[in-house]
């Protein structure tokens, strides 16, 4: 660590220090008859959003928490893993994480490390540096993390009241014994696919053996791609991301194709930086939410202008519009697509197809995601106007929690949270999107502080009729 960074983590510490109100711990400790410690919360997902909600709790002296991840400890998240691009899409002035503690935010770790001022001359962040400004601010806040980590199914002890939160040790753990964790509410900080699972369309599964396609959030050995041609379906960020990537390493021509005339050069997501929308489209009634929503996918993604340039600077890259695919057919070794602007013969596609919203698809929530309330079960969109991926997300409270489908049934289900893109629809920019953070963890920490003050207010009756500490 830098000398910089040494004196910004002293003095982060002195201004948490300085807003360090109300400094009394109140949660009661809870355990099970056979002395099993039953955490307060339990956090999946030591990414942005699971780290930001840790520490947003421990500054309301939530501090019976654990914050568990698959893998290994700083490398959570797309940044080190997945993800292609050079710098975050983000822009750069974007808060989140910090939760208002000026030393905290990514501009002071930045001037840091590179001097004052420095932060002027900084187009976009780059992807590898905001991994470690997440590292730095994870130790820098002591947060607890336990890395290579795999949930399984939540399951509710009513007799306890809290969930069984089984872990499966992976990756360094691997071999060391599984356990079953309690905890009194669980977040779900498990990313942008965390309500549903990355999808290839079965056009392409049906006609391709596995070795001649990927999924852009797949592990691509672009070394084996040399000299090969490739099709991209799809024209977001990511396709532009993959294609790109292959090129830089070899591969011989690469074709993205979409089914627009021409690509989306308006960002409807720059559109909502402000703070009515980020702050409150969860306040809004559902025909409200839906229809912005709606209107946001409608006017659809485009890649960020440096994503864009990347790839059209490179020869052998070749834009095809209004080339939606229709199917898929192998002859000998060769791949022939038919689309909607002709054929085209290619060696290997890559899907950037992105996610699907399923709520059975997460080993999480299999025993608990017959109950959840979806959009489809509270709300019916006016004709012309139905999305089916839309009203398969969860319909959640003001909190991120999840609600009942059948009301009574399942009362539990409002002690965990979907901090993850699912909350889209119902609190917009929240979980797995940085722009919404300012507003979204301070939304989630207030809904859990509630909630157990709530559940414990006999016990916090009691030490109030108590009370005897003496003035004078």
């Amino acid at each position: 660590m830098s000398i910089g960074l040494e004196r910004l983590t002293e003095q982060a510490h002195r201004e948490i220090e300085q807003l360090d109100y109300p400094r009394r711990d109140w949660m009661p400790a809870r355990s099970a008859p056979d002395g099993t410690s039953i955490y307060d919360v339990i956090i999946v997902g030591a990414g942005q959003g699971g780290l930001a909600a840790a520490f947003g709790l421990m500054r309301e002296r939530i501090r019976n928490i654990l914050v568990l991840d698959e893998n290994p400890l700083g490398r959570a998240g797309p940044w080190l893993n997945f993800a292609r691009m050079p710098t975050l899409r983000t822009p750069k002035h974007v808060l989140g994480p910090d939760l208002g503690v000026p030393s905290l935010t990514p501009r002071a770790w930045f001037e840091a490390q590179h001097g004052e001022g420095s932060w002027g001359g900084l187009g976009l962040l780059p992807k590898e540096d905001w991994a470690a400004y997440l590292n730095w601010y994870r130790v820098t806040l002591s947060l607890p993390v336990q890395a290579d980590t795999r949930v399984g199914a939540l399951r509710y002890r009513a007799d306890l009241r809290a969930f069984e939160v089984p872990c499966e040790p992976v990756g360094a753990r691997a071999g060391s014994a599984s356990q079953t964790l309690l905890a009194r509410r669980v977040v779900l900080a498990t990313g942008i696919e965390g309500s549903g699972e990355w999808t290839v369309p079965a056009m392409i599964t049906d006609a391709l053996p596995r070795a001649q396609y990927a999924h852009t959030r797949w592990d691509i050995d672009f070394e084996a791609l040399r000299g090969k041609r490739i099709a991209v379906l799809g024209a977001g960020a990511s396709a532009f991301d993959n294609a790109s990537t292959a090129l830089e390493r070899g591969a011989g021509e690469v074709r993205l194709f979409f089914r627009r005339k021409q690509l989306v050069n308006v960002n409807p997501y720059r559109w909502a930086e402000f703070a009515g929308f980020l702050g409150h489209h969860g306040d809004m009634p559902d025909a409200d939410r839906y229809r912005f929503i709606h209107q946001i996918l409608r006017m659809g993604q485009l890649p960020p202008t440096d994503t864009y340039h990347r790839a059209t600077r490179l020869p052998s890259f070749h834009l095809q519009p209004g080339a939606g695919w229709r199917s898929l057919e192998r002859r000998g070794d060769n791949v022939v697509i038919h689309t909607d602007a002709g054929d085209f013969e290619t060696d290997f596609v890559i899907a950037a197809t992105g996610f699907v919203t399923d709520l059975s698809k997460r080993a999480e929530l299999t025993e608990l995601c017959s109950q959840i309330a979806l959009w489809r079960d509270r709300y019916s969109p006016p004709a012309g106007e139905r999305n089916e991926d839309l009203e398969r997300h969860p319909y959640l409270g003001p909190h991120f929690e999840l609600t009942e489908r059948t009301p009574g049934a399942a009362p539990h289900l409002a002690h965990v949270y979907n901090y993850t893109f699912g909350c889209l629809l119902s609190l917009g920019f929240g979980g797995a999107s940085i722009s919404g953070m300012k507003y979204s963890i301070q939304r989630l920490v207030r809904g859990i502080t509630g909630s157990l003050f709530c559940e414990d207010r006999d016990h916090h009756f009691a030490t109030l009729r108590a009370f005897d500490e003496r003035e004078f």
